[in-house]
């Protein structure tokens, strides 16, 4: 064990791993927070906090994470790169895991542009591939990624995202490989709709072995409505949504496409865990909380494992 991780410790027990989302509110609102991550309660090893996500405003992951981690759930800090500088991105996670949190989740971030101000500056100071060379120099190292030495360091679990669908399809394995490289631990992917190239991108995985290197966590996204289905498939960058699962969400009734959408997530779950090399699933129900004990119990991955 490189840490004191829940997730970590799942992963090494030879679990199938399960973590959920949470996303934090546009406010002060500490109740919305307790809310959501308490309807995941039992049903996941960990919960992810989104870091302003959509590049819209909200309450920080930080402050998210600590309301988990006070409620006994163990948060997965998400981490941008486009809002600070790598000042501020190292002080957050010393902050952090003196605080107890020691997941992180090394990402990217939406451009500004795409958010409700579109007119801040994008720092990326740090490209994600950096983040966690930097996070991981710190906890193996015991230095700060300008060379300096911590007293303390950070035992962080150190995770990442992967889009297996994003363009172009013939680099997404290399750029896992980047960052395997980097020292990531455990890899988040992408919603997957379009299971056949997913499956594609998998074989591309175990071709370079890298599936023995890090943990992957299929990711899935349970669809309320034909609306969600259009929305992602053609508004959402680097989404896959086929026309069979738009089209099967059509034609059912309206009152009856939640529990479609439900039924389709458990389907694509229990595909994927037949599939070499897949460590887990992430469910990203987004404002959907509720869902998640139904969609964890039908794919058999209830009870969790308690370790």
């Amino acid at each position: 064990m490189n840490t004191d991780s829940v997730l970590e410790k799942v992963f090494k027990a030879g679990h199938i791993a399960v973590t959920g989302e949470c996303g934090p509110p546009r406010g002060a609102m500490p109740d919305v927070v307790k809310e959501k991550a308490e309807k995941l309660r039992g049903y996941v090893d960990a919960v992810n906090v989104t870091d302003n996500q959509t590049a819209m405003v909200r309450m920080s992951s930080f402050a998210a994470s600590l309301i988990l981690q006070q409620m006994d759930l163990p948060p997965v800090m998400q981490m941008v790169c486009r809002d600070r500088n790598r000042l501020a991105m190292q002080a957050d996670i010393i902050g952090a895991y003196s605080h107890g949190i020691n997941t992180l989740l090394c990402l990217s971030g939406d451009h500004p542009h795409f958010g409700d101000h579109p007119m801040a500056a994008g720092v990326f100071d740090l490209d994600s591939i950096q983040l966690i060379q930097t996070v991981r120099k710190m906890r193996d190292e015991g230095k700060f990624q300008g060379g300096a030495d911590i007293k303390g360091a950070p035992k962080m679990f150190v995770g990442a995202a992967a889009n297996p669908f994003a363009d172009p399809f013939e680099l997404r394995v290399a750029r896992l490989a980047k960052k395997v490289r980097a020292g990531v631990e455990f890899i988040q992917t992408q919603c997957i709709y379009n299971m056949d190239k997913f499956e594609q991108w998998m074989k591309g995985v175990r071709e370079r072995e890298l599936h023995k290197e890090v943990y992957i966590m299929a990711g899935v996204t349970p669809m309320k409505s034909v609306g969600a289905a259009r929305y992602m498939k053609n508004k959402v960058p680097g989404m896959d949504v086929p026309d069979h699962l738009v089209e099967r969400m059509a034609k059912t009734p309206k009152e009856k496409q939640p529990q479609e959408g439900i039924d389709i997530c458990v389907e694509t779950i229990q595909r994927l865990l037949s599939i070499e090399g897949v460590a887990g699933i992430h469910i990203m129900a987004i404002e959907w909380e509720s869902a998640v004990p139904e969609i964890v119990e039908r794919s058999g991955l209830y009870p969790r494992p308690q370790l």
